[in-house]
């Protein structure tokens, strides 16, 4: 079994963090080994001033792992932003499921969160559900997608769908 990849997708503030925190223990309850990815489109600082880390990083290193007995961290300066595909490969081939928050405009399949006291309308519509590969959509109103729509509090069925969809 390779690893699979689904992206939760969303308008900002639609709660696609709130829904992935439900969603990975639905999933690894059904055995699955899950990873994440947060995209992020600007730049971010992972380490805190003074730590050493950041030091180390100040210093002029290129890459930086943090290592414990539970828990390892790199942090590496890159020349190009890396592909979900790349990213998944090099770092997550060890997981059953990678899920990302963020990838929209990917060729993975997706669940779009929509809130309706957030945005009006989610970022897909009926006419291209397919083309962008959205699988489900997790709401609290009730639309049209031509997809299964899910309520946002039901996380347990989007995992069972999703069990059922990819492996």
């Amino acid at each position: 079994m390779h690893t699979r990849i689904v992206c939760i997708v969303g308008k900002k503030k639609s709660g696609k963090t709130t829904f992935l925190e439900a969603l990975i223990p639905a999933l690894e309850a059904r055995g699955l080994s899950v990873g994440t990815v947060k995209h992020d489109a600007h730049s971010f600082e992972m380490d805190r001033e003074g730590k050493d880390s950041w030091r180390h990083r100040q210093a002029g290193a290129r890459s930086v792992v943090v290592s414990s007995p539970t828990q390892l961290a790199l942090i590496k300066q890159v020349e190009r932003e890396r592909s979900l595909a790349e990213i998944a490969a090099e770092f997550m081939a060890d997981r059953d499921v990678v899920l990302t928050e963020g990838y929209y405009r990917s060729a993975f399949p997706k669940v779009e969160v929509h809130r309706g006291a957030a945005h009006a309308a989610p970022l897909t519509r009926a006419e291209n559900a397919g083309p962008r590969n959205v699988l489900a959509l997790a709401t609290d109103v009730p639309l049209e997608l031509g997809v299964p729509c899910f309520g946002l509090d039901e996380a347990p069925a989007v995992a069972r769908f999703l069990v059922q969809r990819l492996f």
